[in-house]
């Protein structure tokens, strides 16, 4: 075990060092504010504060993590043997040049997110407004980096201390937004689909959905015995998140009354594990987020615990607050939809901290770094596999989890993209 001391009491630094230490590095710990303890301690040890206490090995703090709510906070990036970091310390006796601990309290809790912000046309934060995108290092798990540089110096100086070493996975997540192009949508959608493809002089279209509607020929959207059958062939992770909101600008989900698209649910959830993908509108209507979910547990009679935002809309902390009270357990939403990188700065789940609150909640937070979104300027197959390669390699090389977001309408055999994602995703299951 790994004892640590610090000499005042803070659930900011209790939340990261268990972030850093138990779930990252696999290194049990134990926190002390008394310093005869510490002393007396004969196994791995060090201290965080303003100053060593002796000679021990000693992690120099700034304020961060022993202040309260949040403030305007200036962030000079600089370079630590070719890693970023911020919040550099001057103690010559501290074990590295900066408060790795503040930096990665900062990154994980977004705390540059409960500032004021310019936000997108949907109210998102936008990942040209991170310090991470505007400092070039959005496409590295900074935390996990500095994380493994923490275990090189702790080994360094205690050759005896238990490390349990996670494994690399990678893990798809299937978004559906739509099950099905044309079927199940109801009487007065499929009027409205034929009126406004007929505006548009669409005539193709019209004759799919006409062929479709009449049973000659497949859904377009209806890939999901080839997206289960692939994964598990290769016995690869996958989950899936169905939409169960009501019809409106942002939503256009299969119909929640259909039994066909009920029956998907069903059937997919007797293989992999299932989720919840809020829309739009629930995200800022409590009730409505209340409803779905009672949808999603009526027809899985399973209890909902996985979500994932529509468009990953994130208002923090608001929609988060909303989830733990709704006892959701997991949210797959930290990302950024058009790039690819590390919104949290890092690859390993982790618990949501309210800021507001002070309060490490039971929310776990899983971010994804990929999604189809990302590749919309790439139509070069071996551009995007290098690119994936790329970032898959650094998510790997810390034993990290890459979570990445796909859609089941990708696959759209009429779509001229359909092939360039079939590969993409077979590339994704041998990885």
């Amino acid at each position: 075990m790994l004892l640590i001391y610090t000499h005042k009491e803070s659930p900011r630094f209790k939340y990261i060092s268990k972030q850093i230490f138990e779930r990252i590095l696999g290194i049990s710990i134990n926190i002390t504010y008394k310093l005869e303890d510490f002393v007396a301690y004969s196994g791995p040890k060090f201290s965080y504060s303003k100053q060593p206490l002796s000679n021990e090995l000693f992690f120099q703090s700034v304020d961060l993590l022993f202040e309260q709510g949040v403030n305007e906070n200036i962030i000079n990036i600089k370079d630590w043997d070719g890693l970023p970091c911020f919040y550099s310390v001057f103690q010559a006796e501290s074990a590295i040049p900066f408060d790795v601990f503040s930096a990665s309290f900062y990154m994980l809790t977004r705390y540059e997110e409960y500032l004021p912000q310019v936000k997108d046309k949907l109210g998102r934060f936008i990942a040209t407004s991170s310090i991470a995108n505007q400092n070039n290092f959005l496409q590295e798990p900074v935390v996990d980096w500095w994380a493994q540089r923490i275990k090189r110096i702790l080994l360094d100086s205690f050759p005896e201390l238990e490390v349990k070493e996670k494994k690399f996975e990678i893990t798809l997540l299937c978004e559906v937004n739509e099950a099905y192009a044309f079927q199940k949508k109801g009487w007065l959608r499929t009027v409205e689909g034929f009126l406004f493809d007929l505006s548009h002089f669409n005539f193709q279209k019209i004759f799919l959905r006409s062929k479709t509607l009449l049973g000659f020929a497949k859904d377009p959207f209806d890939n999901f015995y080839y997206l289960v059958d692939s994964a598990r062939k290769r016995k690869n992770k996958i989950q899936f998140f169905f939409g169960l909101g009501n019809s409106s600008s942002h939503e256009k989900s299969t119909s929640v009354n259909s039994k066909t698209y009920q029956k998907l649910i069903k059937s997919i959830a007797d293989y992999f594990p299932v989720g919840l993908r809020l829309s739009y509108d629930s995200l800022k209507n409590d009730e409505k987020l209340k409803l779905e979910k009672k949808r999603f547990e009526q027809i899985t009679h399973r209890v909902a615990e996985h979500t994932f935002c529509q468009y990953s809309k994130i208002n923090l902390p608001n929609i988060y607050r909303s989830l733990v009270e709704h006892e959701i357990t997991n949210d797959y939403s930290m990302g950024f939809m058009e790039n690819a990188g590390f919104r949290a700065g890092t690859c390993t789940p982790f618990l949501f901290y309210d800021l507001d609150y002070e309060i490490q909640t039971p929310l776990k937070i899983t971010p994804f770094c990929l999604t189809n979104k990302a590749f919309d300027k790439i139509n070069n197959i071996e551009v995007a596999m290098q690119q994936t390669e790329k970032l898959l390699n650094k998510v790997k090389s810390v034993n990290g989890s890459a979570f990445i977001r796909i859609q089941n309408d990708l696959f759209d055999e009429n779509s001229t993209k359909s092939i360039f994602w079939k590969k993409i995703y077979e590339y994704l299951l041998s990885f």
